[in-house]
C-alpha cells in the first residue's frame, strides 16, 4: 500500500517522538544506575567514623536497595537501547522505501 507524504511525515514524526521518549528513559536509567555509586562513595568516605559490624543492620538493607537500583538502571538502559535501535531500523526502512523523502529524513 502506497502512503502519501503526509502519512509518512506523521509516521516519521511518531517514530521520532518515541525515540525522544526512549532517550528520556535512558537518561532516567543512567541516573538510577549512578545513585548507588554515590551512596557507596559516601559510605566509603565516612567509613572511619563507624564500625561495619555495629552498623550491619543498616548496611545490609542499604546494599540490597542499591543492588535493586543497579539492576533497575541496567534494565532501563538495555530496554532503551533496544527500542532506539528498533526505531532507527524503522526509520531506515522508510528512507529506503521512499527515495523522495530521504533528504528530508536525513535532515532530522
Amino acid at each position: 500500500m502506497k502512503k502519501d507524504k503526509s502519512e509518512l511525515y506523521r509516521d516519521v514524526n511518531l517514530l521520532l517522538a518515541e525515540k525522544r521518549t526512549s532517550l528520556a528513559v535512558l537518561r532516567t536509567g543512567i541516573a538510577i544506575f549512578t545513585l548507588p555509586i554515590s551512596v557507596f562513595t559516601i559510605l566509603i568516605a565516612t567509613s572511619r567514623y563507624y564500625e561495619i559490624s555495629n552498623s550491619l543492620h543498616f548496611i545490609v538493607p542499604l546494599l540490597v536497595i542499591c543492588m535493586i537500583l543497579i539492576f533497575l538502571g541496567i534494565y532501563l538502559i538495555y530496554r532503551s537501547f533496544k527500542k532506539i535501535k528498533n526505531i532507527d531500523r524503522k526509520i531506515q526502512e522508510i528512507k529506503e522505501e521512499q527515495k523522495s523523502m530521504k533528504g528530508i529524513i536525513d535532515a532530522c
